[in-house]
């Protein structure tokens, strides 16, 4: 069953009715991922990947062509409609964590699920069932000030899952981190792939980009290449 579904997807920058000062992002992707998939979208500086994924993750609109996100239509949503289609559909993990100094693990993870109006007991119990999932059972009542980069990325990889949604997008999720702890995040990412979720990871690394399922790579705004390949247990 189709999770993503783009066609001729377009984004442009900075035109003002001058033609000749418009920068090109994407141009034209054509884009179809299955749920339970795991791909890796990888591309240099430049490439459009990461406009790609701010528009997949409904941060932002394209230009042109169509975006249809679990059935949703997604270029003709407002503002408000595309924030709960975030909160809902979509998990996100990005490089710096960004998590609550201030708030203790199992608050950061509670939050999506307090916008999404669930009930306090059960986000209380969702998020303990997270942080046991992601590794880190024992740190619940911690600040993440207390916390290796590792740990604390396991944290933003529960927070993405607590409202269970249909998309896993993670941006250079291993980009703060050391060699070793960044293998523990992948192998976290491909457990949760086995598990049956959808996980779309942008990367500049082509050797983590080959744990992925699919790699599509992305070069001047267009779809260059794809390749597929078995997913290592």
């Amino acid at each position: 069953m189709r999770i993503i579904e783009t066609r001729g997807l377009t984004k442009t920058y900075g035109s003002n009715g001058d033609v000749g000062n418009a920068v090109h992002a994407l141009r034209g992707i054509d884009l179809d991922i299955d749920r339970g998939e795991y791909v890796a979208l990888i591309g240099p500086s430049g490439s459009g990947k990461s406009t790609l994924m701010s528009i997949l993750g409904c941060l932002d609109l394209p230009t042109g062509g169509s975006y249809t996100l679990g059935g949703t239509q997604v270029e003709k949503l407002s503002g408000s409609e595309l924030a709960a289609i975030r909160n809902e559909k979509i998990g996100f993990v990005f490089q710096q964590y960004n998590l609550l100094p201030k708030a203790t693990i199992v608050r950061n993870v509670e939050l999506p699920m307090l916008y999404a109006g669930v009930p306090r007991k059960e986000r209380r119990q969702r998020a303990l069932d997270l942080l046991a999932k992601v590794g880190i059972p024992d740190k619940a009542n911690v600040l993440p000030g207390a916390l290796s980069g590792g740990q604390r990325q396991r944290v933003a990889i529960a927070r993405a899952l607590a409202n269970r949604p249909a998309l896993l997008l993670a941006d250079e999720p291993t980009g703060a981190l050391d060699s070793k702890t960044g293998q523990e995040v992948l192998a976290l990412f491909r457990e949760l792939h086995v598990q049956g979720n959808t996980v779309l990871l942008v990367t500049h690394d082509p050797n983590i980009a080959a744990l992925a399922g699919r790699q599509i790579e992305l070069r001047d705004g267009s779809i260059y290449a794809q390749e597929r390949r078995a997913v290592a247990a």
